[in-house]
């Protein structure tokens, strides 16, 4: 069955509320508001009978002025996992991941073609609602970038698959950039250098890290092993969101080579694997005992691609598994 999750059509519903609409104007909705409670999602096309009911009501341009209120926060673990990631263009790869938690209709491609590159949002167009769902997607992706980057970085062109609406001023207050629709694909397009953009977490972090190792050359310094180990092992948690980081992207980030950073964690007597299966380790056990979130949620944030190759290692580390060691 397709799905949305119900923050995403709890948003919908607020924002309509701030646009002038009542609770009860809900009502004849097959989920109220009073029906929001307890549930985790709706079925994907009753999401986008409402999308095409506010549309109605509002006026053309409600998706994307929904769009532009998401926060990250309202994205839940893929919310927070974006939060960590090293680049711009990262989040489309924990979007790959981690989509599948909010909704099952979504799938981004990135499509580089020197100096531009085109973020394709693969979805039929079946109908209106999906249309206008879209809409609010890649609007959303523009605040999302922003956020993230810290920055007031634009995209340089949109593209939709269907007919433009008779109202262009929230498309055009959005996203600040040619819009085009009738295209074959529904793509928002940047410059190939914004998403190799550091986030603004990982900026200040490998600026961090990069200053420890410029004080070394220059002082003649060597930082201890447990301190670059400590350090490597923070660099694996914000990675793992987005699958087993390898020795190189970490070295890459310490302004080490593979082979250097190989020798100075076993001076400090760990090896890249021990610490790998450590933070993997203490990242579920925290998650476990202090957060609500699903087994496959924290499968996805551990690095894991699947929740049943988590629930073996986690069988593997501690002896219980994962539903055991919360419950103690």
């Amino acid at each position: 069955m397709k799905y949305f999750s119900i923050n995403l059509y709890q948003k919908m519903l607020n924002c309509a509320i701030a646009e002038g609409m009542k609770r009860d104007d809900f009502n004849s909705f097959k989920t109220p508001f009073e029906a929001i409670e307890g549930l985790q999602a709706i079925p994907a096309e009753e999401f986008f009978d409402i999308h095409e009911a506010l549309d109605d009501a509002l006026g053309p341009g409600f998706g994307v002025r929904v769009g532009q209120q998401m926060k990250i926060d309202d994205y839940g673990v893929l919310g927070l996992s974006w939060r960590t990631c090293s680049t711009v263009g990262e989040i489309f790869e924990r979007s790959d991941r981690y989509f599948k938690l909010l909704s099952n209709t979504f799938m981004w491609q990135i499509e580089e073609q020197g100096e531009l590159s085109h973020i394709h949002l693969n979805r039929e167009a079946h109908r209106r609602g999906l249309e206008l769902s879209t809409e609010a997607s890649l609007s959303a992706t523009v605040v999302v970038l922003q956020a993230i980057t810290e920055t007031d970085i634009r995209p340089t062109q949109v593209s939709f698959k269907h007919r433009a609406p008779s109202d262009l001023s929230s498309f055009e207050t959005a996203f600040q950039c040619p819009i085009l629709f009738d295209q074959p694909h529904y793509s928002i397009s940047y410059k190939t250098a914004d998403l190799n953009m550091r986030t603004a977490k990982a900026d200040a972090s490998i600026n961090q890290f990069l200053i420890e190792r410029v004080n070394e050359e220059t002082n003649g310094l060597k930082i201890a092993g447990s301190k670059l180990a400590f350090d490597v092992e923070e660099l694996i948690k914000d990675a793992l969101p987005s699958g087993i980081p390898s020795i190189h992207q970490i070295a890459e980030h310490v302004g080490m080579s593979n082979r250097t950073l190989t020798r100075r964690l076993s001076e400090a007597g760990v090896s890249y694997r021990d610490i790998i299966q450590k933070t993997q380790e203490a990242v579920a056990k925290d998650l476990l005992k202090n957060t609500s979130r699903s087994i496959a949620e924290i499968a996805f944030e551990t690095g894991f691609s699947e929740q049943s190759a988590f629930n073996r290692a986690f069988k593997r580390w501690t002896g219980l598994a994962p539903i055991e060691f919360r419950k103690s």
